[in-house]
């Protein structure tokens, strides 16, 4: 496997002006939680560069990984349900919504997974990509790191992949 390129968003970062620089065309960035926020904004920053995007890919997967997952949409989710619950809000209460918005905004018809795990552990998330490529088709993979505990104190680093 070869790391092809990583890119990563600071802490603290202005997402709305980052998402007005790189894409300001995919309105439902507006509906999105932290976690599908920085995954899609992770994901423009790494593939900018590319030729040929938005070009259905079978060959290509996009694994997630986090600490918390979601966790910080889940407060503010369990927040409104005394009040109404909000199916809007509710849908990003799952963690593998980030792979399947990087997959949608893509075309990428491969595998799309999201893996909570208690750390980054560089180790283990490439044997969970080299399994990934067991599969013949897959010859590349968007990965993520995005560990969200509030809406300002995040990490996110994503990266492209390659099958050698």
């Amino acid at each position: 496997m070869k790391v092809v390129r990583t890119v990563s968003i600071p802490a603290g970062s202005d997402l709305t002006a980052l998402y007005r620089e790189l894409a300001g065309d995919y309105m439902k960035f507006f509906k999105m939680d932290i976690l599908c926020k920085l995954g899609f904004l992770g994901t423009e920053l790494l593939l900018k560069p590319d030729t040929g995007r938005f070009v259905p890919r079978e060959d290509r997967a996009v694994l997630t990984f986090s600490r918390f997952g979601c966790e910080c949409n889940d407060r503010h989710y369990s927040g409104t349900i005394d009040d109404y619950p909000s199916p809007a809000l509710f849908v990003y209460t799952l963690p593998n919504i980030v792979s399947g918005e990087i997959a949608i905004r893509n075309h990428y018809e491969g595998e799309t997974s999201a893996f909570i795990i208690e750390e980054f552990d560089f180790e283990r998330i490439m044997s969970i990509v080299e399994n990934v490529f067991q599969d013949r088709t897959t010859t590349s993979a968007v990965v993520a790191w995005i560990d969200c505990r509030t809406e300002t104190d995040w990490t996110c680093q994503v990266s492209l992949i390659e099958k050698q």
